[in-house]
């Protein structure tokens, strides 16, 4: 449209709006119409960015047919994107163990709770690549409150690092009952039954590619079963869906040194099989000189 065509449709405009409204004069302004062809080199920018506008949702809309066509697609913020999410997740993750501690350290669920010092509801990376479970805390570690930190829990580091494993890259370290049995005892059934909600939830929360249980108190009451270690020691087994091998717990080598062999294999075995579900999980061990 020309700049004349313009000008007579805006006059005209302007009459009707006094015509209607019983007005003298319109309080139209006054505007310098110009062509459209003069118009054009401003509005080809704007054009050109809605048509790219439109290629993009186009194309977002648009499935891969198949994994060449998807290797072929630009993946330049996927990288970006997948860190926030990772870092989101993990955030997530450890507000929700802090508060399992939290429920931890107010539970009188069993007598265990009347004799603790501290409670121990366990300690490591979130999320973990494996997660470590024992039978419970000792002496060192109900004053500290930590799990493993006595002469049992120096050698476990020692085990783990040994497949470049650690509570400080890629392990989380937690026990089957959370509080101390007095003199070390053997937890009780009742005693583990009380404190299997805050593993369990602890193992939702952290979702471990694998578990490694130490003695039979762990094997027992994560398995289900009274066999005993020695006879089910280097086997895998389908924890919920979750592969879990049990080994002998430090405690046991430090008594007998003849079980060192054996626990040894066992982790091999577990070291085999971490390396095919995490072929690069050895990049996450930061501590090597443990």
């Amino acid at each position: 449209m020309t700049a004349q065509e313009k000008s007579l449709l805006y006059d005209f405009l302007n009459k009707a709006d006094c015509l209607f409204s019983g007005k003298v004069s319109s309080d139209f302004q006054h505007i310098d119409f110009k062509d459209d062809a003069e118009l054009g080199t401003a509005s080809s920018s704007s054009a050109s960015s809605q048509v790219a506008a439109a290629q993009v949702s186009a194309q977002a809309q648009l499935q891969p047919q198949n994994q060449e066509i998807a290797a072929a697609q630009p993946q330049a913020a996927a990288p970006a994107a997948f860190a926030q999410t990772s870092a989101s997740s993990a955030s997530s993750a450890e507000a929700e163990i802090k508060k399992i501690a939290l429920s931890v350290a107010q539970c009188n669920a069993c007598v265990l709770g009347k004799t603790r010092t501290n409670t121990v509801p366990g300690i490591g990376k979130i999320p973990p690549i494996v997660l470590v479970i024992g039978e419970g805390p000792g002496a060192d570690e109900d004053r500290t409150g930590e799990p493993f930190v006595g002469k049992a829990g120096q050698l476990l580091d020692k085990m783990l690092a040994a497949i470049q494993l650690s509570r400080q890259d890629n392990c989380f370290i937690a026990n089957i009952v959370k509080c101390r049995p007095p003199a070390n005892r053997t937890p009780l059934p009742e005693e583990a039954q009380a404190c299997s909600h805050f593993l369990q939830a602890q193992i939702d929360i952290l979702k471990p590619k694998m578990i490694l249980a130490v003695g039979n108190t762990a094997l027992h009451n994560l398995l289900n079963t009274t066999a005993g270690i020695k006879k089910l020691h280097g086997k895998f087994f389908n924890y919920q869906g979750i592969p879990l091998l049990a080994t002998f717990h430090p405690s046991a080598l430090l008594r007998d040194e003849s079980l060192k062999r054996p626990a040894w294999e066992d982790l091999k075995l577990f070291r085999s099989k971490l390396l095919e579900i995490v072929p690069d999980y050895q990049s996450s061990y930061l501590n090597g000189g443990i």
